[in-house]
């Protein structure tokens, strides 16, 4: 239990780490377009992210799947940049409940794939942990719940500066979505710029 406990905090303290902000940035930019009722959809969406990242997370700390760390730091912030631009787009209906749910099904693929690249950025961190473990299902485990509750602490702090800006502040959602996305996204460009 104790070795559990170990890696969920690992897990935890990896996501919400302000040094490795990127994840942070993807999050923001997912519930960027989201308003605080909209907050079980909100939980889904980061939950495809979820399970996308933990596959990858999986195979590649076994040794399954070995990918150029070079690439996929650049393959994060690009997924950070089209999630913005998506934002961008995204056209708000009067009632926040009339988004079809094929399009709520298409968000979910695209955050489980884009998840999947965030995984192989978790990976080599991941990797470096286990080392010396003889199994890895439980540290990979709880290691995946940290980082989902993370994600979800940092959900709820983006859900509740969205009602803040909206209700509060009575800026209009659309208005609100393409300063958060603009600014997430000016952010993530420096980061490639930075890199380069």
């Amino acid at each position: 239990m104790q070795e559990f406990l170990i890696y969920l905090k690992l897990g935890y303290q990896h996501i919400t780490d302000l040094n490795g902000f990127d994840h942070i940035l993807f999050i923001i930019a997912l519930c960027a377009i989201s308003s605080v009722k909209q907050w079980k959809s909100v939980l889904i969406l980061i939950t495809a992210f979820t399970l996308g990242h933990s596959i990858t997370l999986a195979l590649s700390t076994t040794g399954l799947v070995n990918v150029n760390s070079e690439f996929i730091e650049l393959l994060i912030p690009i997924t950070i940049l089209i999630t913005c631009v998506v934002n961008f787009f995204h056209k708000f209906k009067k009632s926040i409940y009339t988004e079809p749910k094929n399009k709520q099904f298409i968000r979910y693929v695209i955050a489980s794939l884009f998840g999947l690249i965030h995984g192989l950025g978790f990976s080599n961190y991941l990797r470096s942990l286990l080392g010396a473990e003889n199994s890895i299902f439980k540290p990979l485990l709880a290691f995946n719940i940290g980082l989902e509750l993370g994600q979800i602490i940092i959900v709820i702090a983006v859900l509740l500066v969205n009602f803040l800006m909206i209700t509060m502040l009575d800026l209009r959602r659309k208005t609100w979505n393409l300063i958060l996305s603009g600014i997430v996204f000016g952010m993530t460009l420096m980061m490639i710029i930075n890199a380069g």
